[in-house]
């Protein structure tokens, strides 16, 4: 034993001798980091009419959601005051509500977004912890000289006087895409007001031609990509397709997709079948909770791409993951019997079982019939019109689930293969890659026609930590050239 020991002693010490050699030898690589101030100060401090104004839309749980009438914050911090999904009231405030022959729009509740997440609060067992999650896509927007009113009165970041020009779009993010679409139209436009009138006070310059860069993180991608397309149009009631009008290109000119799932998450499957718990000091949600929730479902991968299996031994492909009835036979999400004790709290006003489980499959249902019909308008091909640019930020050195199989009999997941990604997207999926689940190689085939991608070596949430990722952006935000 002790000889052992010795030996695992005098390797240590060898080891550590090659390290210096190599420090002394000057075989070390140093970690450069930009000096960001000295890059962009000159130029945030000189206000320029013409820069586009910034908007900023963060992803799914990226918003503070709050109850309008007890004012407990049901998303965005935990501990007293919050709403725990475990008690009763918790759980009700923090789902959706459920309602037979009801469409989903009209499914509304006293619970609003309040502003985008800048960190989350936790109070646990007199322990009080701050987890930064949109701090830092908007500290450099800050520091860049944008102000952006909501976080600046905070007091989080010193944004300085005179800036007018960024904003952050917050949203109930548990809601239909779509719906948070046609409300990003009604903020742009109230926004590009509020510019022209602020230019025109400041600058002399009347009704100035205002366009927007959007930088949108994750799921705000996909709200961007309906809204730029389709701008504040619906999902037509007899369940064809809107008319792609790209309407609202014409109020934005750069759209930024940091880590967006364009082709869906097989994160977002799992977590409406298994439930989640988001971080280990954070309390689990349960399958039925998220379930009531129509974006979950919009977030769903393409089945096309093979990204679910029969199982691990037949490899037979499950085609198209927005059938219902695969739901109810796999006894997913809200068709799980086992959701039912959830279900008795999210319908308190129901005591037959039956009767409950029949409100649950139909609110399941007409989530995953929105979410076919809300993929299938993303995903027809089509450029996008002169004056608009489409950018992409995406992580692929962090590989999250690319397939996973699912057993027939108890609709257990199990993980048959991983693949480029940053964690919880995959590459191919930000990309919206075609070539998924075929054998063709070669050229990127994608319905999203890219102006420029670029690659980092983050998770999903590290991407807007990255120093290359900050200085791209400010890059892009102040010196790239405009067209002319």
């Amino acid at each position: 034993m002790q000889q052992t020991i010795l030996s695992h002693l005098s390797m240590r010490i060898v080891a550590i001798g090659i390290a210096l050699m190599l420090v002394f030898a000057g075989c070390t690589t140093k970690l450069y980091t930009p000096d960001l101030g000295g890059l962009y100060n000159k130029l945030v401090q000189q206000e320029d009419p013409y820069r586009n104004p910034v908007l900023v839309i963060p992803g799914i749980l990226g918003s503070k959601l709050r109850d309008a009438d007890s004012g407990a914050i049901v998303w965005g911090a935990f501990g007293p005051g919050s709403a725990n999904p475990k008690k009763p009231q918790g759980a009700r405030l923090i789902a959706l509500p459920m309602r037979e022959g009801a469409p989903l729009n009209e499914l509304r509740d006293q619970v609003h977004s309040d502003g985008a997440l800048d960190r989350v609060r936790i109070s646990l067992l007199g322990l009080r912890l701050q987890l930064k999650a949109y701090f830092y896509i908007l500290s450099t927007l800050g520091a860049a000289g944008y102000r952006d009113d909501q976080l600046g009165q905070a007091g989080a970041i010193q944004y300085g006087k005179g800036h007018y020009t960024c904003f952050q779009y917050d949203y109930d993010w548990r809601r239909d895409i779509v719906e948070s679409a046609k409300q990003l139209h009604a903020f742009i436009v109230e926004k590009r007001a509020y510019v022209q009138a602020e230019t025109a006070k400041r600058h002399g310059i009347q009704d100035l031609d205002v366009k927007f860069d959007i930088i949108a993180h994750s799921m705000g991608g996909l709200v961007a990509r309906y809204y730029l397309r389709y701008g504040a149009a619906d999902l037509p009631a007899d369940g064809s397709l809107p008319l792609l009008t790209w309407a609202g290109a014409k109020y934005v000119e750069n759209l930024v997709m940091v880590g967006t799932p364009n082709a869906g998450s097989i994160d977002s499957l799992i977590t409406l079948v298994e439930g989640k718990k988001v971080a280990p000091l954070l309390p689990n949600y349960q399958p039925a909770l998220l379930g009531t929730m129509p974006s979950a479902y919009q977030l769903l991968p393409r089945g096309r791409h093979g990204v679910l299996v029969e199982s691990a031994d037949s490899g037979k492909r499950i085609q198209d993951l927005y059938d219902p009835d695969l739901w109810e036979r796999m006894g997913w999400g809200l068709a799980d019997p086992r959701q039912d004790a959830v279900l008795k709290v999210l319908l308190p006003d129901i005591g037959d079982r039956l009767t409950r489980r029949r409100i649950a499959l139909e609110h399941q249902r007409k989530s995953l019939q929105r979410a076919k019909r809300f993929a299938a308008a993303l995903d027809v091909r089509a450029s996008p019109p002169a004056g608009l640019s489409l950018y992409l930020i995406a992580g692929d050195a962090v590989p999250p689930e690319a397939v996973v199989a699912v057993d027939a009999t108890s609709g257990v997941f199990k993980v048959v293969e991983e693949a480029p990604g940053d964690g919880t997207v995959l590459r191919s999926s930000a990309l919206m890659d075609e070539r998924l689940g075929t054998s063709r190689l070669g050229r990127l085939e994608s319905p999203i026609d890219w102006t420029s991608v670029q690659f980092l070596f983050k998770d999903h949430i590290g991407l807007t930590k990255d120093t290359s990722f900050t200085d791209n952006l400010l890059f892009f935000l102040f010196e790239r050239p405009k067209e002319t």
